[in-house]
């Protein structure tokens, strides 16, 4: 699992017939400070992200484990939206 940014949006008007319905999102990896770092990456949502919200991601095969994504073709998901984080007793994110 990664933490992530929601940065955009993707939309595809021709797509696999199997990823009809599910919303894709841009969306860039961030550090444990809440930076934005790395590349972006388009995961598919199944949990109802929004616009810089920060989220949970799941790449590879792990990304197809959901109810939505159960065999179609995703190598990224947003599992999970993230309400806080602390290390070591510090809040890092709050919502």
């Amino acid at each position: 699992m990664q933490l992530a940014k929601v940065v955009g949006t993707v939309v595809a008007s021709q797509k696999e017939s199997s990823l009809e319905g599910i919303k894709l999102l841009l969306v860039r990896p961030v550090d444990e400070e809440g930076r934005e770092i790395g590349n972006h990456l388009v995961a598919a949502d199944a949990v109802g992200a929004g616009p810089e919200e920060m989220v949970l991601i799941a790449s590879g095969s792990s990304a197809r484990q959901t109810r939505l994504t159960d065999k179609r073709p995703v190598d990224a998901v947003i599992m999970a939206i993230v309400d806080s984080w602390s290390i070591g007793g510090a809040t890092k994110y709050q919502k």
